[in-house]
């Protein structure tokens, strides 16, 4: 089992920036895939981004891509999430997520360990 604890969420003007991080605890975690996952309020959870541990290979909701980047860093057993050019329609809380035995899970149902969330949101 994978431990994830988020941070780094809050409030900033659209157009502005913010960099999520997500600490992962526990046994092989190179075997697990790990995204971002958000959830705005009254919707249902929205897949935003992930990237495979081993090989750094990342995939992109259609609604983030060119915006957001996902990373990792093994040595510390970080992943992050690097939001540009944000719009009040990214508000939401973002949930750090791990899938095992998936490497580049693309699906919110593939992932079953969940962090806290932290809350994202963008004024207009």
């Amino acid at each position: 089992q994978v431990q994830l604890a988020e941070s780094g969420g809050g409030l900033v003007q659209a157009g502005g920036s913010l960099r999520l991080s997500c600490a992962a605890s526990g046994r092989m975690l190179s075997s697990y895939g790990m995204g971002w996952i958000r959830q705005a309020p009254g919707k249902e959870r929205e897949f935003v981004a992930a990237i495979s541990w081993s090989t750094g290979i990342s995939y992109y909701a259609d609604s983030v891509k060119g915006r957001f980047t996902i990373s990792r860093d093994n040595a510390k057993n970080m992943v992050y999430l690097q939001m540009n050019s944000l719009k009040p329609e990214d508000t939401a809380v973002y949930y750090c997520a791990a899938a095992r035995g998936y490497s580049l899970p693309r699906e919110v149902a593939k992932f079953g360990s969940w962090g806290q969330g932290t809350q994202v949101t963008v004024s207009s």
